[in-house]
């Protein structure tokens, strides 16, 4: 099992203020991993960030949270690249979108989903806690129904909207020329159970879905970005998907069985499949939230 650093548990959490307030990211450093000529992963606090970069400028995927702006940006920086000229936020959650604001102001232009910026331009309550209405130069300025492409840097990225998943807004963003595809929260690598936020019309349905998608785009050599967690593979994100599925089936055999919730957490349908047993979302969340989900 990979092993994540302390802070990832707690920054995971940290998607509304209220949590987010709490968090010191004074220490916190970001590391870059190069996954093919002029394309990168920033690892920080938050959202892995994507970044491809050449003769046409700079693109972002994600920018985790606004104290570590300076921090990314340096690391852009230290990459050879220009200073960030485009912005993809994967979805509305602050732990990647909480640099919109920083790096509006200096200039990127902001993308997403239509959900996302409906989503950040009004007051949201969640599990964790009520999250106020970014201000407006934090908004996507371009949004999209379906998806869009990006042709820069010498190859096409398409930006691919997934329906009701993690969220009602998630994009994945598949470099063409790279082979290589971000799945923003579609997908946590070994990090944690899935989180799917019902609260922003997210459905665990969905997120099998999702991978489905992505699965067909990659090949066995594609890298794919998790929104949490180390560079994998379609392997990887194959038992990703296969694991959702297969909790969704034993949790409906239950419902259909007449059993309760707690008797089908006593059966333990979410052990057994490598994943951080401390993480943000533990088995007998995740199947609480593939219960409520099903049962109707």
């Amino acid at each position: 099992m990979t092993k994540l650093p302390a802070i990832f548990a707690f920054a995971i959490s940290a998607i509304t203020a209220p949590v987010f307030a709490q968090q010191d990211f004074s220490k916190i450093e970001i590391k870059a991993e190069q996954l093919a000529p002029g394309v990168a992963v920033l690892f920080g606090a938050g959202g892995n960030i994507g970044v491809s970069y050449g003769e046409d400028g700079t693109i972002l995927i994600d920018d985790q949270y606004a104290p570590m702006t300076a921090k990314i940006q340096a690391a852009v920086s230290g990459l050879g690249a220009a200073p960030v000229k485009y912005l993809v936020n994967t979805h509305w959650h602050g732990d990647h979108s909480g640099g919109n604001e920083n790096l509006g102001k200096a200039g990127a232009v902001i993308m997403a989903h239509d959900n996302v910026r409906v989503r950040m331009a009004s007051d949201q309550k969640t599990t964790f806690g009520e999250v106020k209405a970014s201000p407006k130069v934090a908004l996507p300025v371009i949004t999209y129904a379906d998806g869009l492409k990006l042709h820069l840097n010498g190859e096409e990225v398409r930006v691919i909207h997934m329906p009701a998943a993690h969220t009602d807004g998630d994009s994945i963003i598949h470099w063409t020329k790279s082979n290589i595809i971000h799945m923003g929260d579609l997908f946590f690598f070994r990090a944690t159970y899935p989180f799917v936020d019902g609260g922003s019309g997210g459905n665990v349905r969905g997120v099998v879905a999702a991978a489905d998608k992505a699965l067909a785009l990659a090949d066995d050599k594609t890298k794919i970005i998790p929104g949490h967690g180390a560079v994998a593979t379609k392997a990887d994100l194959l038992v990703y998907r296969n694991m959702v599925a297969e909790i969704i089936a034993k949790v409906e055999a239950g419902i259909k069985a007449g059993k309760s919730l707690d008797a089908i957490k006593a059966e333990r349908p979410a052990d057994g499949y490598g994943v951080n047993p401390s993480g943000f979302i533990t088995a007998d969340r995740f199947v609480e939230t593939v219960y409520n989900m099903v049962k109707s």
